[in-house]
């Protein structure tokens, strides 16, 4: 994430050259998308506690993450 940060950061900047922006703007596209995985595999592994009608704990269910 902190690599992300950082180039996100230099192209905000708009001091890099063209074909440094392409390969950050790539390595960034990557990173992303990695980021993007690991959310989607911590999201599935949450558990949401369910409530019985008398509003105590009644079990676990997944949390639905759309």
């Amino acid at each position: 994430m902190r690599e992300l940060e950082e180039i996100v950061s230099a192209l905000e900047k708009g001091n890099v050259d063209l074909d440094k922006s392409i390969a950050l703007y790539e390595r960034g596209e990557i990173l992303k998308k990695h980021c993007e995985a690991l959310l989607k595999s911590a999201e599935a592994r949450v558990e949401k506690i369910v409530q019985g009608p008398d509003g105590s704990a009644k079990g676990v269910a997944p949390l639905d993450v759309e």
